[in-house]
């Protein structure tokens, strides 16, 4: 039994982020996204994915940091838990590392102005701090209006 949990490391303005490998289907560069009327200002629309259509959210506006011009680096993390998949903008996608689960703290209040209900933890390693996402919380649906955007497509 290890005690080491794959994790992809992504980067949102000045902090970097983790999300365990397993919740991740892929990493995309970023695409057209087809806006979606009604729908809350961080779900940036939806992208048809190798025939499947997936909701987009820009963790910057999820997270209420200010929105930048996306760039080369920018990737759409394609993520699922349960029965939800959606993309996830982010400014880029760094590496995949083993994170030992004892360097795993709980979270304080805020974290780089990210509130804690959407923080799983955090892992300090050598001179990084990594911010763990908790998926659940961040792909909340009822905050989300999926099911709402799904349904407005057919």
């Amino acid at each position: 039994m290890t005690n080491e949990e794959k994790v992809i490391i992504f980067q949102l303005k000045d902090e970097e982020y983790a999300v365990p490998v397993q919740h991740v289907k892929s990493i995309e560069r970023m695409q057209h996204i087809t806006r979606i009327p009604r729908t809350v200002d961080f779900v940036k629309g939806v992208i048809n994915l190798r025939g499947v259509v997936t909701p987009i959210i820009d963790l910057r506006l999820r997270f209420g940091i200010e929105e930048e011009l996306y760039t080369d680096t920018t990737r759409i993390i394609i993520v699922s838990v349960g029965t939800i998949e959606a993309g996830l903008i982010v400014d880029a996608a760094n590496d995949v590392i083993d994170l030992d689960k004892d360097s795993i703290e709980p979270p304080p209040e805020v974290v780089g102005g990210v509130d804690a209900e959407y923080i799983q933890g955090v892992a300090k390693i050598e001179k990084r701090l990594l911010i763990l996402l908790d998926l659940v919380k961040v792909l909340n649906p009822e905050k989300l209006d999926v099911q709402l955007a799904k349904e407005s497509l057919n």
